[in-house]
């Protein structure tokens, strides 16, 4: 446990960013499971709404700095993919 004033409300204030990170990052990853269902069901009108609502979390969780701009860009390119192979494949 540390004994400086300033490094016990740096513990604190790191241990709410974790949580709130945390919480993020699983709002998203559910999102992203509930596009994903969409696209298995073949619900691509919806799949790309969800789309659009998850590419919005991820670009407010950057803004955040809970991912790094080269990770927020690679999982709204995977997820763009998915759907624009998901569309080919029902043509």
């Amino acid at each position: 446990m540390a004994n400086i004033k300033s490094q016990k409300k740096r513990i604190i204030t790191s241990e709410n960013a974790r949580i709130a990170n945390k919480a993020k990052k699983s709002r998203i990853a559910t999102e992203i499971r509930k596009f994903r269902e969409q696209i298995k069901a073949n619900d691509l009108t919806t799949a790309e709404t969800t789309l659009r609502e998850v590419v919005s979390l991820i670009d407010r969780a950057r803004l955040d700095n809970v991912y790094h701009a080269n990770t927020a860009s690679r999982k709204k390119a995977g997820l763009a993919r998915e759907l624009s192979s998901a569309k080919d494949a029902a043509k």
